[in-house]
C-alpha cells in the first residue's frame, strides 16, 4: 500500500516552525473547538477524543464540537461570549485539506468577527491543511497557525488506488496520526520534535500490521464477502464510532455502485440487517457492552461479524466470525494508540474491493467515485 508510505513521508516533512506553534496552543488551551467536515472532523474528532478518555493528566481541558449538546450557541459567534466566560484560553482547531469547507469555515469567520468586535484575546485558531492559499488559512494566519500537511498533491484521478489511496485518504489519516501523536506527546510532558519521533516509531508499527493483514485470509474473507449483495454496518463508541465513520465513507463510495448501502450501526436511518449483510466492529477492550450487543443482533440476523480488537480473550473476540487483534501495551486511562492503528489496518479494504471488482471487469475511475462524495463536504 505505496499510499501510506506517502503519508509517513508527509508527516515527517512538516515545518517545524509551523507545528511548534500549534503544538503549545493546543498544549495551553483549557476548551478545544473542533471544527472540520465529514473524514477531516471524523480524524480530528477521534484524535482529540483521546484527552476525553484519558483521566488523568487533563483535568483543565475540555473538547467540544459545535454539535454537542452542551455547546453554548447556535454558532461560533454566538457561544464565544459563554466560551470566554467558561475559559481562560480557548482554541478553535480545523482540519479541511481543501481549506475551502463551509462548516469549519464559516466558523472561522464568526470567530474572526467576534474577535474583531471584542478585541478580546481569550481565543486563537489553529488549521491542519493541504493548501497555503484558501479563505480558511487566511483567516486563521490572521488570528493564529496554519499547519500545511501535504496531501496527495497533484495526482490525477486513476485507479491505482493502493499507491494514491481513495480521494482523501493520504491527507485524511496523516492529520490523524500527527494529531494523536501530538495529543500523547502533550500527555506524557515531552516536546514538539518528539512529536515526529512518536509519528516515526508508530508509522513503523502500522506498516508491520498493514502488512501482516493486508494479505490474510480474513482480509481476503472480507473482500469477498463485500464483493456480494451486502449491506455494511460500522459501530464503535467513542472514539471506534469515530473511525467506524471514517471507514464507512469510503466504503459506501464502492458499494453504492453495486445498489449496497453502508451504515453507521444505530444511527437514524439504519435499517435491520438482513441475512448475509456484514457488520464491522471496533473496539480496544472487546467488552464494551452495546457493541457486544450489537454483534448478538447481527448474528441472529445470519450475519458475519468482523471484530477490530485488542484483546484476543475478549467477549467480542470470541464471538466474531472474523477478527483482526491490535493489542497495545498501554495503560488505562491514557492516550491510545489503538484507534489510529485501526483507522490504518481498515483503510485497505475499500482500495482492495476497488481492486477485486477492476479484475472483475468494472473499472471505477475516481471521478465517478467522487459523484457520490457529498457536495456538503
Amino acid at each position: 500500500m505505496g499510499f501510506v508510505n506517502k503519508i509517513q513521508e508527509n508527516v515527517m516533512n512538516i515545518k517545524r516552525k509551523e507545528l511548534v506553534k500549534l503544538f503549545e496552543d493546543i498544549k495551553s488551551a483549557d476548551c478545544v473547538i473542533c471544527g472540520g467536515s465529514g473524514r477531516s472532523l471524523y480524524s480530528l474528532n477521534a484524535a482529540l477524543s483521546q484527552i476525553a478518555l484519558s483521566q488523568v493528566g487533563w483535568r483543565n481541558k475540555v473538547v467540544l464540537t459545535p454539535d454537542d449538546p452542551g455547546f453554548p450557541g447556535r454558532n461560533m459567534y454566538d457561544a464565544a461570549f459563554d466560551l470566554e466566560r467558561r475559559y481562560k484560553k480557548i482554541l478553535l482547531l480545523m482540519n479541511s485539506g481543501s481549506g475551502y469547507s463551509d462548516d469549519p469555515l464559516v466558523m472561522a469567520q464568526d470567530l474572526g468577527k467576534y474577535i474583531d468586535k471584542t478585541k478580546s484575546t481569550k481565543f486563537s485558531m489553529g488549521l491542519l491543511t493541504s493548501t497555503y492559499t484558501s479563505p480558511m488559512a487566511d483567516i486563521t494566519n490572521k488570528y493564529g497557525t496554519t499547519v500545511f500537511l501535504k496531501g496527495r498533491g497533484k495526482s490525477k484521478p486513476s485507479v491505482e488506488y493502493s499507491e494514491t489511496g481513495l480521494m482523501g485518504d493520504i491527507f485524511e489519516l496523516g492529520t490523524l496520526q500527527l494529531l494523536n501523536s501530538m495529543i500523547e506527546a502533550i500527555f506524557r510532558n515531552l516536546e514538539v520534535d518528539d512529536v515526529y519521533s512518536l509519528c516515526h516509531e508508530e508509522f513503523q508499527k502500522i506498516g508491520e500490521m498493514i502488512d501482516s493483514n493486508v494479505n490474510s485470509d480474513t482480509y481476503n474473507q472480507l473482500v469477498d464477502l463485500m464483493e456480494k449483495r451486502t449491506n455494511i454496518f460500522l459501530g464503535g463508541k467513542g472514539t471506534g464510532n469515530e473511525i467506524a465513520k471514517m471507514t464507512g465513507v469510503r466504503l459506501f463510495h464502492i458499494k453504492s455502485f453495486f445498489g449496497d448501502n453502508v451504515y453507521i450501526t444505530r444511527g437514524v436511518n439504519t435499517p435491520h440487517p438482513r441475512a448475509g449483510d456484514l457488520e464491522i466492529l471496533i473496539s480496544y477492550s472487546g467488552e464494551t457492552q452495546p457493541v457486544i450487543l450489537w454483534a448478538d443482533a447481527l448474528k441472529k440476523f445470519a450475519g458475519t461479524v468482523f471484530a477490530i480488537t485488542g484483546n484476543k480473550n475478549s467477549t467480542l473476540a470470541k464471538k466474531a466470525d472474523l477478527k483482526i487483534i491490535l493489542e497495545e501495551e498501554a495503560k488505562p486511562s491514557t492516550p491510545r494508540r489503538f484507534y489510529t492503528r485501526a483507522a490504518f489496518v481498515l483503510s485497505p479494504l475499500p482500495v482492495k474491493l476497488a481492486e477485486r471488482i477492476a479484475h472483475r471487469g468494472l473499472i471505477l475511475p475516481e471521478y465517478i467515485i467522487s459523484w457520490y462524495h457529498s457536495v456538503t463536504q
